[in-house]
């Protein structure tokens, strides 16, 4: 829908019964942010807060609480942006159906930013960064933070819009030592104001920097949108909107006219300060680190002002339906992009980035068909792809191994392309590790910021065992305890805590010694998850894949049953070992206040403001 403004957004949302008003004034710190939780776990609907709490300004959560509803915000505009992408995935297409795609010179001439004769709304009022919402999400969270900005950055030796980044960056409002004219900006390594950074540090200038909040919703949407490369996030947005992003310049900085706030400022290259923590996507806190520091020169906002926001933490959560809706655009893209690969699916509830599947080609006949070649060619291709570098652990099999009565493998049915993996995978072939490497910046299971490595299992061929549906009866040395069936094929076992390295790394080599005598009762169960809890682990296909693949670091808690080194080759006989407990440098879990549990508890029974809402 081609909305001018975020508050025409609200308006149209609430016609049609998308939207509810909440009038009680409520506190932004924690208690709005488990409101929005809840709301968004029960599908319900996008929610204006009237008064909140400290600040002049309503606040607006939830609107993309579900796919369909970003579709419906969207609905004038997805059919058109789906050609583009497609188009640009394969030109062809263009020449073989002309009568698709007529549309889409026009439509993109009309979405270049329009940067003449602009009307700014945005620069209406000023005020200061105290006064806007202070949104504190989690009990241990640093400080507020901005949750959906729009950070706006431009080349400092080539300042176009049209090779500018708006990306969405983690923006922290208050706290920490922070003085009131400053905000802290965390933006990952491989993230495009990154380059723009180095580029004004290279010149030895401070990098501007301008910070929306609100607007249309698509120019949210295209700050999270990773684009492909040539498409600009202005030109995306203004194609989804259908209306041209609109910017103008005061007092040297770039402005978007119709957002409903904006924070400008210049940010030193040399200059940080501890930025956190921050309760992540991956369902633990981010901690305090060193990031970027942006000096606030003016903070404007519209006439009639609404503050939007949501809250991240363990999946799924609202980023879930951005997710869901940028794999829907994106799709074509995938093979277009890597020679020979199908699809590829990022696993939310693993929490994005640790844990990938993927289904590639295997053209590489007739030599050895009988293990992954091509594969392991896409697998290194994946990994030097945009934001799927950051995979920890990639799962690649090979599209045509399913029968030809059986579907084919689609990567997004986790729990039967782990089957289909579980079911093929030669422990003593099939992995490939890439040690010392960089993982994502919020993934605290590695050596470090940034540091960690990677695991690719490819599995390619017929079936060489059937998975085991029933728990066998193992013995355990001392200290192990639980033993469940997380899923066919793959047991959580409970063992004692890890304390420290040397005791916790021998601990997961003492289970898998202790398991070789057994290994002919193992055969159905390749794959054994180490754990705190057995029970929780197995209760549910996401505790597993959140467990399994948040809590481990490839290259330290790797095991295996039979394991050896040939030629510099890691692998083993019997059963992998993954060891997911939790490490003492691991950043903790979230977990939410009972207090403020207790307090929303309160207003959604009956006759309060919340009754009915989840």
């Amino acid at each position: 829908m081609g909305y001018r403004s975020l508050r025409e957004c609200v308006v149209d949302l609430e016609r049609h019964g998308r939207l509810v008003r909440i009038a009680q004034p409520l506190d932004p710190k924690l208690v709005i942010p488990e409101i929005q939780r809840r709301l968004y776990a029960a599908g319900g609907p996008a929610l204006l807060f009237e008064r909140v709490a400290g600040s002049p300004f309503p606040a607006v959560c939830n609107l993309f609480g579900t796919p369909e509803r970003a579709r419906f915000m969207f609905r004038d505009s997805l059919a058109l942006v789906e050609a583009a992408i497609a188009a640009k995935a394969d030109p062809t297409d263009v020449l073989r159906a002309p009568w698709k795609f007529w549309r889409l010179p026009f439509a993109g001439l009309r979405s270049l930013p329009r940067t003449r004769w602009v009307r700014a709304p945005v620069l209406a009022h000023r005020t200061s960064l105290d006064q806007l919402p202070q949104i504190v999400s989690w009990p241990d969270d640093g400080g507020a933070f901005i949750t959906l900005p729009q950070v706006y950055s431009e080349d400092p030796s080539d300042p176009r819009p049209l090779r500018s980044n708006l990306g969405m960056y983690r923006v922290q409002l208050s706290g920490n030592d922070y003085a009131a004219d400053e905000v802290g900006l965390h933006y990952q390594i491989h993230r495009g104001i990154g380059v723009h950074h180095s580029a004004a540090a290279r010149r030895g200038e401070p990098l501007k920097v301008s910070i929306f909040v609100g607007g249309p919703p698509a120019h949210t949407f295209a700050a999270v949108m990773p684009l492909p490369e040539g498409l600009s996030e202005l030109v995306f947005a203004g194609m989804l909107a259908r209306r041209r992003v609109r910017l103008c310049e005061r007092d040297g900085f770039r402005i978007a006219a119709d957002a409903d706030f904006c924070i400008v400022g210049t940010i030193d290259p040399q200059a940080t300060k501890p930025e956190g923590p921050f309760g992540d996507h991956l369902g633990y806190y981010s901690l305090r680190h060193e990031f970027p520091v942006m000096r606030v020169h003016a903070v404007w906002h519209r006439e009639g002002a609404i503050w939007p926001f949501t809250v991240v933490g363990r999946p799924p959560q609202e980023d879930t339906s951005f997710g869901k809706l940028i794999h829907e655009l994106t799709g074509p893209m995938v093979p277009a992009s890597i020679p020979g690969l199908h699809a590829m699916h990022a696993v939310d509830a693993a929490g994005v980035h640790p844990l990938l599947l993927a289904v590639g080609s295997e053209r590489y006949v007739p030599y050895r068909p009988d293990r992954p070649q091509e594969l392991l060619t896409i697998a290194n291709a994946i990994l030097g792809f945009n934001q799927a570098s950051l995979a920890k652990y990639l799962m690649i099999v090979a599209h045509g191994d399913r029968g030809p009565s059986e579907a084919a493998l689609d990567p997004g049915d986790e729990a039967a392309f782990l089957a289909h993996l579980l079911r093929r995978v030669d422990w003593s072939r099939d992995l490939h590790f890439h040690t010392q490497t960089t993982i994502d910046t919020l993934d605290y299971s590695g050596s470090g910021l940034n540091a960690g490595s990677k695991l690719v299992i490819a599995a390619r061929g017929a079936p060489i065992r059937e998975l085991a549906r029933e728990r066998p009866q193992l013995s355990l040395p001392p200290g192990f305890g639980e033993i469940e069936l997380a899923l066919p094929g793959v047991l959580a076992i409970s063992g004692p805590a890890f304390v420290d390295a040397d005791t916790g790394y021998a601990s997961a080599e003492q289970l898998a010694s202790a398991l070789a005598p057994a290994r002919a009762h193992l055969v159905g169960v390749p794959l054994i998850v180490l754990v705190d809890d057995a029970a929780f682990t197995a209760r549910s296909l996401h505790n597993f894949l959140w467990v399994t693949f948040t809590r481990s670091n490839p290259s330290h808690d790797v095991h295996g049953v039979g394991a050896s080194v040939q030629h510099k080759h890691w692998g083993c006989t019997g059963p992998l070992i993954i060891d997911a407990r939790i490490k003492p440098w691991h950043a903790p879990p979230l977990v939410e206040d009972p207090a403020v549990s207790a307090q929303v508890d309160a207003l959604a029974a009956a006759g309060g403001p919340l009754h009915g809402l989840f």
